[in-house]
């Protein structure tokens, strides 16, 4: 079947259909929404068959794959990684919201699919839709952004050519308008100092 294809806008969010998509990612369903960078892949963190689903799709296993946690605000961060450093938690405060994926330390109060990885990424992209997403389902999204074969744009930006690609794979994907074709900017805490891991849509100075 294919998946359903939601119209949703930043300004004047619809919670009912939000409360939809929610009740779709708690049933394990697979989502594809717009941040503010690339269009991405994602599920309900708390389902491990969906979360390993989302590593399939993406030809690999959970500890080896480039996932994300999107999170709604800094309450979900500090709920689900342990031990931030001051330091640490200053950049983040100063660079999110924002196009910015941080790559942290391993967290024991993670579910068990991700205990073998030894960092995680968090976001909080500044897009009204999947903060509230991740807000109305209580927990983090997981998040991998989705590419093309295509050496003119490597990321698709229309919604509707995202649903013709995607519509057999996933069961939602949400078209908050056009995406854009820069990734987040990664950038490794893990030691304390900031290290550029890849450039993209953020701004370097963090």
């Amino acid at each position: 079947m294919a998946a359903e294809f939601i119209k949703l806008y930043e300004e004047n969010t619809d919670k009912k259909v939000l409360r939809h998509v929610v009740e779709v990612l708690k049933n394990g369903g697979l989502v594809i929404f717009p941040t503010d960078s690339v269009y991405s892949l994602g599920c309900d963190i708390m389902n491990k068959k969906a979360v390993e689903r989302v590593a399939q799709i993406k030809g690999t296993k959970v500890e080896k794959a480039n996932l994300s946690f999107i999170c709604s605000d800094f309450k979900q961060v500090s709920d689900h990684i342990s031990q931030i450093e001051t330091s640490t938690f200053k950049i983040l405060k100063r660079s999110l919201p924002g196009p910015y994926t941080f790559l942290l330390p391993h967290s024991n109060i993670l579910p068990n699919v991700f205990r073998k990885k030894k960092t995680v990424g968090i976001r909080i992209p500044d897009n009204a839709i999947i903060q509230q997403i991740a807000e109305m389902l209580g927990n983090p999204v997981i998040s991998t952004s989705i590419k093309k074969d295509d050496d003119i744009l490597e990321y698709p930006t229309n919604p509707e050519l995202i649903w013709e690609e995607w519509q057999h794979q996933v069961e939602i994907v949400i078209d908050g308008g056009m995406g854009d074709i820069e990734p987040t900017t990664v950038i490794d805490l893990t030691s304390g100092d900031p290290v550029l891991v890849r450039e993209g849509k953020g701004s370097l100075r963090v």
